[in-house]
């Protein structure tokens, strides 16, 4: 008879981080990647922004993989559902360890992003080690069924925000509208949904809206 067992173990893990916390910074942005994505490369989708006043942290998911069934190039991904809530657990104690190392947990106008997996990410760090940020931004992602308007009831007057593009592959057949649905239930106030014309891909434009 086979059975399985679990151990606890020490482990590290990188993260990037693009322009320089200083006292001219005034938003400090924490970023999740979606699936396929490296934490440096998803930085170029905030280049953008300027670099005085925006300090952006991007988390690196701890699951490599090669893309495309070639050796060449790596991405990454958060979570699958295999053993799902160990693996929620893992990710917010890697997640903690970069809160605590950037020291935010005073940060005045955080800014927390999600794009496509990250938005779950994104939501189930916020609700479940009750964050306080300035701004949350789903984008392109659907929030974790488990989470209630209950989980974000803490915040002090944020603002939320839903991106979207009209054509994205992954939000057809009446899904958007059920995630709207969902989203105006979760967050009764202060939550603006925006939709582009485009697909499943990082909307820079209105990225830069929210600095």
């Amino acid at each position: 008879m086979s059975s399985e067992k679990s151990v606890s173990y020490q482990i590290s893990n990188t993260y990037s981080t693009l322009n320089e916390r200083t006292a001219h910074t005034k938003n400090i942005w924490l970023v999740f990647h979606g699936i396929g994505y490296l934490s440096r490369y998803f930085l170029r989708h905030f280049q953008h922004l300027n670099t005085d006043e925006n300090y952006i942290i991007a988390p690196q998911a701890h699951s490599k993989f090669y893309l495309n069934g070639e050796y060449r190039h790596v991405g990454a991904s958060w979570l699958t559902r295999e053993n799902l809530e160990e693996g929620i657990e893992n990710m917010l104690n890697y997640l903690d360890a970069v809160f605590e190392a950037e020291n935010l947990k005073n940060a005045e106008n955080l800014h927390i992003l999600g794009y496509s997996q990250g938005v779950s990410v994104a939501t189930r760090f916020v609700a479940r080690r009750r964050i306080n940020c300035q701004k949350l931004i789903m984008h392109s992602g659907k929030v974790p069924q488990e989470l209630t308007s209950e989980d974000f009831n803490f915040l002090k007057n944020p603002e939320f925000a839903f991106l979207y593009g009209k054509n994205d592959e992954y939000l057809k057949n009446g899904i958007i509208e059920v995630e709207e649905n969902r989203l105006a239930e979760l967050f009764p106030k202060n939550l603006e949904i925006l939709a582009y014309e485009g697909g499943h891909e990082v909307n820079s434009e209105l990225i830069a809206k929210f600095a």
